[in-house]
């Protein structure tokens, strides 16, 4: 008997496979599901776009929310075809599923070309001593915007 779940699973690995004739951009699919549909589509377009954030996770996501009509995907599952990198991960976190799937690991990603672990190392080298130099400037002039963030009665909190 095959569930749900592997029908998403199947076509997250699909929109990978079709990537692959396609050109778009590396071998990631993504979709996120809600109440047993699929919601979002996306798989990477990173080189077909220019855009080095068009993870597919993150093109999935994009596509759920304008289809949803939301910046939220409460009660969403994505499935996706290999495990989160750290940029994606941030985004699935900020977008709030209640679960994530994966088929293939980061190890599996990393044999194949994709090896984002020194990202997972630079986020615990301090700031000073990453290989993209960081310098932080004019800290008291933007902390004036989130003054004003706070103060605002119309805003919309996320």
């Amino acid at each position: 008997m095959v569930s749900d779940k592997n029908i998403f699973m199947a076509e997250a690995i699909k929109l990978a496979a079709d990537n692959l004739l396609t050109g778009n951009g590396g071998p990631f699919g993504a979709v996120v599901v809600k109440d047993g549909k699929i919601v979002g589509r996306g798989s990477n377009s990173v080189t077909s776009t220019n855009d080095p954030t068009a993870h597919a996770e993150v093109n999935a996501i994009r596509d759920a929310c304008r289809n949803l009509n939301t910046f939220q995907l409460d009660d969403c599952e994505i499935y996706t075809s290999c495990e989160p990198c750290p940029m994606c991960l941030g985004a699935i976190y900020w977008a709030r599923p209640k679960k994530i799937y994966y088929a293939c690991t980061k190890i599996d990603a990393a044999n194949a070309g994709f090896d984002d672990s020194f990202i997972y190392e630079e986020i615990n080298i301090p700031l000073s001593e990453r290989s993209i130099p960081a310098n932080q400037m004019m800290q008291t002039d933007a902390l004036d915007v989130f003054k004003k963030w706070l103060e605002m009665e119309n805003k919309i909190e996320y």
